[in-house]
């Protein structure tokens, strides 16, 4: 069944009867919103006021529903801190106090608010270069190249990393302290190597600068309270500017190359020197030795010739003969061939001692002995000849001496 339909009035769905203006228009009458956000606020303050007969909310409930309201508001201001942690607790935006570890309260919003703060993480700020989460690095020539004290430039990249130490500090302190950190270690480091020499930068002084950068830095955090303490400061690169790498590369390999040849020579230094005083040493023992063994010879020598002194003063002629005796043994000893002869001949009796011993013949030895001269008192008188025999050795010996 149509609604409005004629003769049915009251169907209208809008609750218009056909005679309320519009009524016959097939979309209905024409409304507006305004009207209908009245009726529903008109409608919702008489049911609490308790205009439509229901006599309103008890105001047990409404005590009710504020204390629950209450309780949760009250209970929105709990919260817990870990080990790691620091809560900075504001109250309208002022600074009250620094809460540690731990559950805490403190007065809801909007009254108060805690900021917290982990002050055990360690933190990260480039100098010189800019990295991201694939380990890549770019340059950042602004911050990377700086001046030497000898007026060259160096290319210098650093990696700061650092903790809060005051939360309070680094929450109220300063605009950003991260920034003002770059800063500081930015200046720090420009002015150390202002001071310093390339080579010194380069090479040998990268600790010692290191050091100074990290020291000055943390002073100047310190003085502008922060709140930040610097852990370490890694020189990541330092090099010479990408236009004269290639020159200073070479200097770099001809200064090496000094280095080893100077390092080569001390080797060998090292390794000559310690044989040559071992060799003198050696010569100095030998020496010393030699001198010894000679005073000792000496000095047997002159005992033995003094103890034949005195036996050459008890029997002269004795003695000479038994010294001439020993030499003669000595020269013959030594010699493989003998010639013997006599003064009342021009014969001479060769003894082939040499070709003798070798064909295993028996040879009867030369005994001197034989021919010394007779040391009884008459034998001269009597032969009138006593030192013959030794005439006869003389010759010997004076015809060996020729050939």
């Amino acid at each position: 069944m149509a609604w409005n339909e004629p003769g049915k009035p009251g169907q209208d769905p809008w609750g218009n009867s056909g005679n309320n203006g519009g009524g016959n228009s097939p979309r209905g009458p024409k409304r507006n919103g305004n009207d209908d956000l009245s009726q529903l606020l008109k409608k919702a303050t008489e049911k609490f006021s308790g205009g439509d007969g229901s006599g309103g909310l008890n105001g047990k409930a409404t005590v009710a529903i504020l204390g629950v309201v209450g309780v949760v508001w009250m209970l929105s201001g709990i919260y817990i801190v870990d080990p790691a942690e620091r809560g900075v607790v504001t109250r309208f935006g002022a600074y009250v106090e620094e809460t540690k570890a731990g559950p805490h309260w403190h007065l809801p919003y909007p009254i108060e608010n805690v900021r917290i703060v982990n002050v055990d993480q360690i933190r990260t700020s480039e100098i010189g270069y800019r990295s991201d989460g694939r380990n890549r690095s770019g340059s950042v020539a602004s911050e990377s190249l700086m001046l030497t004290q000898d007026e060259n430039i160096v290319d210098l990249k650093i990696a700061v990393q650092y903790q809060v130490r005051s939360a309070s500090d680094y929450l109220f302190q300063t605009v950003d302290p991260d920034e003002s950190l770059r800063i500081s270690v930015e200046s720090a480091l420009r002015e150390v190597v202002g001071q310093n020499t390339m080579d010194f930068v380069l090479t040998e002084g990268r600790n010692d600068v290191v050091a100074s950068v990290q020291q000055k830095a943390q002073e100047r955090l310190d003085a502008y309270n922060t709140g930040i303490l610097i852990t370490s400061v890694n020189l990541q690169d330092a090099q010479p500017p990408e236009q004269v790498q290639a020159a200073f590369a070479d200097v770099v390999k001809a200064r090496e190359d000094r280095e080893r040849l100077i390092n080569e020579a001390e080797a060998y230094s090292n390794e000559i020197l310690p044989v040559a005083r071992g060799q003198a040493a050696r010569q100095l023992e030998e020496a010393s030795a030699y001198r010894e063994q000679v005073i000792a010879q000496a000095v047997g020598e002159s005992s033995r010739f003094v103890s034949i002194v005195g036996e050459y003063e008890k029997a002269p002629e004795v003695t000479r003969n038994r010294l001439y005796i020993d030499a003669v043994s000595n020269v013959l000893s030594s010699t493989s061939k003998v010639f013997v002869g006599s003064s009342g001949t021009n014969n001479l009796l060769y003894l082939p001692l040499d070709k003798m011993v070798g064909s295993g013949q028996a040879t009867i030895p030369f005994k001197p002995q034989e021919m010394m001269p007779s040391t009884q008192s008459g034998s001269a008188a009597n032969n009138g000849t006593a030192s013959q025999p030794t005439s006869n050795i003389r010759e010997l010996l004076r015809s060996r001496e020729l050939r």
